[in-house]
């Protein structure tokens, strides 16, 4: 039987069509919130860093923009559609390439073996200042994106709200990227 090697022609598109699903899902998943909105808090952050740290920052960016902005849509929020495209696929986006500006050839102990050198997709340095950009993005957008739907001063109760739940996305996504990829080393393969 012939075997056929597809390529990453045909994977890229997958990949971001899974982790799109991934984001929409973790995105349904909603916290209702006491805010001058009426928004919600949901784990699609997690979906987004997750796709950025272990996939990078395009994929971090379709994924995250389109599984958001499709989550709006679906949902009572389609008028936020855009706004979360925008803002979610840039805090993909942002947050892959600054963890990769922090990538570095690392040496680790490794018992009885010594050192031994490591790629790492990530450090927490890396992450920590991917981080702290990614919850100014997520809480300047939705704010910003609040203040033209339905004025500044509406939106002004939201920022903590969306600060915490792209705080707890970094965290997350950066954990499960890690687990991830010790699980499942081939994923190192597939980042664009």
């Amino acid at each position: 039987m012939e075997q056929r090697n597809f390529g990453k022609g045909a994977l890229f598109p997958a990949i971001i069509a899974v982790l799109g699903a991934v984001t929409f899902v973790f995105t349904s998943l909603r916290i209702p919130t006491i805010g001058g909105l009426g928004g919600y808090i949901h784990l699609g952050d997690v979906a987004v860093c997750f796709a950025a740290y272990a996939f990078g920052p395009w994929t971090a960016f379709l994924a995250g923009g389109l599984g958001t902005a499709l989550a709006d849509v679906i949902g009572p929020f389609a008028q936020w559609a855009p706004v979360s495209f925008i803002t979610h696929g840039l805090q993909g986006a942002v947050t892959a390439l600054v963890a990769r500006a922090f990538l570095r050839q690392g040496c680790r102990r490794d018992g009885k073996e010594g050192i031994r050198k490591t790629e790492a997709l990530w450090s927490w340095p890396g992450v920590i200042v991917s981080g702290l950009l990614s919850m100014v993005i997520v809480a300047g957008g939705y704010f910003l994106g609040g203040g033209l739907l339905v004025g500044f001063a509406a939106a002004v109760p939201e920022i903590p709200l969306n600060l915490l739940q792209s705080g707890t996305g970094v965290v997350g996504g950066a954990l499960l990227s890690r687990y991830v990829i010790r699980a499942y080393p081939p994923v190192k393969a597939w980042r664009w």
